[in-house]
């Protein structure tokens, strides 16, 4: 989206017409109905801005502005606003915020370059958003952030993520891997946990990344799993298959089938984040027994990351200055996977595929880079969607892993059977900028559903890096794993 206003829709006659750099306005304090307005548009144009998708309280616009120094303001809601957080003076007009662009000598478009590369826009935007000094916070700060942050997680339990009245889906280990796999998909959930009758115990759980194994096993011509004996084939059946096939996937000589990771309603909140972080899965069953063997034990909730960022953001609410980090831009602190930058070759690589690749290759990239979604991309590294773990169900409905084959079947038409799945408020993707405050990301992580942000550049919504719940609760830890 390109606002054209008096200044750039003149013509110059006679006059080589100036270079006109594409500049990205941002709001990212909310509003309804959002105006962009400054000495660029003589302060006579109102400029509308939209909001971003995925990022409903982020309001942005693009304008081709000439080089040299431009005044502006933002008119939200009827009242003139301002932006605390970027340069701003006191001018004719009031508080207002200024910006410089670099003259024709000293930064060169893009688009008036034709060797540049297809990504090279981020150069003239880090010109602006780098020109701006980022908010560093002091080592003190952090520790005494982390320290309060592992205090209060330490001193709460478990038992205060059991909502007053929930509904826990378990499966018996003896159902069909297809039923189950049609009942995470019914039910909208990509794990359950898996109970076992004969030994009276819950043993384990069944997730979409079973389901991502299974698949590929079926394509795989040398597999003795068929489509047939998926028909009757039980998830206990499955799970003692997976032993081979885990051995096969990893390279060594791990033990499997690993112990049901879970906690009690006791468990402080610091032992159940650790509990998920090191063992790398999506949640722990919340399991309390009476007796002292374990027998007859109640499933009473199943524990997130996300419901714990909650119980963080309530005790924190009135009392946000005593964590000095929560007020910190995400791209001043080491938290997410970040695509590098030019010149740099250090960092773990952010993976992402382009919607023609093809359904098998995503799901071997999720399986071997071990990580649970995948932002799916234009030939500009923009973002067009995410491709999720949890997705793969979608294939349940109507028995459609029956009728593809992963390898002819690309991403595009893959999203196309769950464009209504996983969807929080009608978005599948869900969005922050650089250059909002930790604070923000952790409310955004917290909502139902959200399980990571993908940070894009505001305009563009070119790719710059992704932001999990792991990534937040390792960096508030100061806990040093693997990343998923």
């Amino acid at each position: 989206m390109f606002a054209s206003g008096p200044e750039t829709g003149h013509e110059n006659r006679g006059v080589s017409r100036p270079l006109l750099v594409p500049m990205p306005f941002i709001w990212p304090y909310g509003g309804s109905r959002v105006f962009l307005t400054g000495s660029f548009t003589r302060w006579s144009e109102h400029i509308p801005m939209s909001p971003m998708e995925g990022c409903p309280t982020v309001f942005q616009v693009i304008c081709s502005l000439s080089p040299g120094y431009h005044q502006f303001k933002f008119f939200v809601d009827g009242e003139w606003r301002h932006d605390e957080r970027q340069p701003f003076v006191n001018g004719n007009y009031g508080v207002v915020n200024t910006v410089f662009i670099a003259r024709e000598l000293d930064v060169v478009s893009p688009s008036l370059s034709p060797e540049a590369p297809s990504r090279s826009h981020m150069d003239v935007d880090d010109v602006f958003i780098r020109s701006e000094p980022v908010p560093t916070i002091s080592d003190a700060d952090l520790e005494v952030s982390r320290q309060r942050a592992a205090t209060f997680l330490s001193r709460h339990t478990a038992y205060e993520l059991l909502p007053d009245s929930s509904k826990v889906i378990a499966l018996d280990v003896n159902i069909a891997v297809k039923q189950a796999f049609h009942i995470l998909h019914e039910q909208g959930i990509p794990v359950a946990p898996l109970w076992d009758s004969f030994k009276g115990q819950f043993v384990g759980v069944l997730s979409a990344l079973d389901f991502i194994l299974i698949l590929r096993e079926l394509g795989n011509h040398g597999s003795n799993l068929t489509e047939e004996e998926l028909e009757t084939h039980t998830i206990s059946a499955w799970k003692e298959g997976k032993v081979h096939l885990s051995r096969q996937i990893d390279g060594n000589a791990r033990s499997y089938p690993r112990c049901l990771v879970h906690a009690g309603p006791y468990d402080s909140l610091k032992d159940v984040v650790l509990k998920i972080l090191t063992s790398k899965v999506a949640m722990v069953p919340i399991i309390h027994s009476a007796s002292q063997d374990g027998s007859f034990p109640q499933l009473l909730n199943l524990a997130t990351l996300s419901e714990v960022l909650k119980c963080i953001l309530r005790h924190f609410k009135h009392s946000s200055s005593s964590l000095p980090i929560l007020q910190q831009p995400v791209c001043s602190i080491p938290l997410g996977t970040w695509v590098p930058k030019i010149g740099e070759s250090n960092g773990q690589s952010l993976a992402m595929l382009r919607p023609n690749a093809s359904l098998g290759a995503a799901l071997s990239l999720l399986v071997q880079a071990n990580v649970s979604s995948i932002p799916i991309v234009d030939e500009n590294d923009s973002l067009l969607d995410v491709y999720s773990r949890s997705d793969i169900t979608a294939l349940a409905k109507d028995k459609a892993y029956a009728q593809i084959r992963l390898d002819e079947m690309n991403i595009h038409q893959a999203l196309q059977l769950c464009q209504d799945a996983n969807s929080i408020n009608g978005q599948r993707c869900q969005m922050c900028l650089r250059s909002d405050t930790l604070h923000k990301v952790m409310e955004r992580l917290a909502s139902p559903g959200v399980r990571r942000l993908v940070i894009v550049e505001a305009g563009s919504k070119r790719v710059e890096g992704i932001i999990s719940l792991s990534d937040v609760f390792r960096f508030l830890l100061g806990v040093q794993l693997e990343k998923v």
